[in-house]
């Protein structure tokens, strides 16, 4: 199958990984995908990319066009990409009223399959016929490494322990301040606070593994790839209870879901860091494997076909 991946390309590091992993693992499975990527914010920098992506169509045949982010997929709709799949992401149906308004008049006008990350995604987007499909982990790049390798990948001291923030602190939707406000109430005077700001994603394992702790105070989530790829290192985890969190490592020693007071927070992360062994998070999230996920978008595929 000849398959088409239009996304955004605005990141420090083009392509995001989520949509480049889901690439590469069906070309794993012997399909040929191609990725389009739209550079330019805001308004005037999605309209410009109708034309390009237009003409771009016009010069290739695609089985498949696949949109990720809603804006993508209405740049896609509006350049006559059919059949068109599109991959809803959390920030499409969590951070505005006004874009869940354009998602379900181009769902319902233009395209063919939708995709959510999670029930809580289906339930805010109000689209009864999307399909749940979680972004896949890819298991082997996403392992356990050795504490003393991985410290070594990080530079971080190795006599302290060590609390990773799961994202950018810059985020305002990632809440860094409720996961500060945590630590300030710990004994911390051999714990380090971390955050992940612009980490390659190839060097994302060894920062999972070099961490005692993964902690994520989102306001809100779809079904955060981070905590996924954490799992499958089998890390320790303290995160509040949003997205399809709950549902991810409830049932895993070690984990902790939390409620967003930062009382309960620092207790948590004391719990975690007295769990002095790692946890079975990649065995709970197996069926996460990106090779099962590419499975499933095929299927998602013939339907649309």
């Amino acid at each position: 199958m000849k398959v088409l991946f239009v996304s955004s390309g605005n990141t420090i590091h083009g392509i995001s990984p989520i949509v480049f992993n889901q690439g590469n693992s069906l070309i794993k499975l012997g399909h040929e995908v191609s990725f389009f990527t739209i550079k330019g914010k805001g308004i005037k920098g999605y309209l410009k990319h109708i034309f390009i992506l237009r003409k771009f169509l016009k010069q290739q045949s695609y089985d498949i066009v696949h949109a990720h982010y809603s804006l993508s997929a209405a740049v896609a709709a509006m350049a006559g990409g059919k059949p068109l799949v599109v991959s809803l992401m959390g920030s499409d149906v969590k951070a505005s009223k006004a874009l869940k308004y354009v998602i379900k008049i181009f769902s319902f006008l233009f395209w063919k399959k939708i995709i959510v990350k999670s029930r809580d995604m289906k339930t805010s987007c109000g689209i009864a016929t999307a399909s749940i499909v979680p972004n896949g982990v890819d298991f082997s790049k996403f392992k356990p490494l050795s504490k003393k390798e991985a410290l070594e990948i990080t530079n971080w001291n190795p006599n302290n322990r060590h609390i990773l923030f799961a994202a950018n602190p810059k985020r305002k939707e990632k809440n860094y301040a409720l996961t500060q406000s945590a630590y300030e109430l710990l004994d911390h005077k051999d714990i380090e606070l971390h955050s992940l700001i612009d980490i390659p994603n190839q060097q994302m394992p060894a920062y999972f593994n070099a961490a005692d702790v993964i902690v994520l105070t989102s306001l809100w989530e779809g079904s955060p790839n981070v905590i996924k790829e954490a799992m499958a290192c089998n890390c320790k985890i303290v995160a509040v209870n949003v997205g399809d969190i709950s549902e991810l490592i409830q049932n895993t020693e070690g984990c902790f879901v939390t409620s967003f007071d930062k009382i309960d927070i620092s207790n948590k992360i004391t719990k975690a860091l007295e769990y002095h062994t790692k946890t079975t998070g990649r065995q709970d999230i197996v069926h996460l494997d990106s090779d099962i996920i590419a499975s499933r978008l095929l299927t998602i595929y013939k339907e649309a076909l």
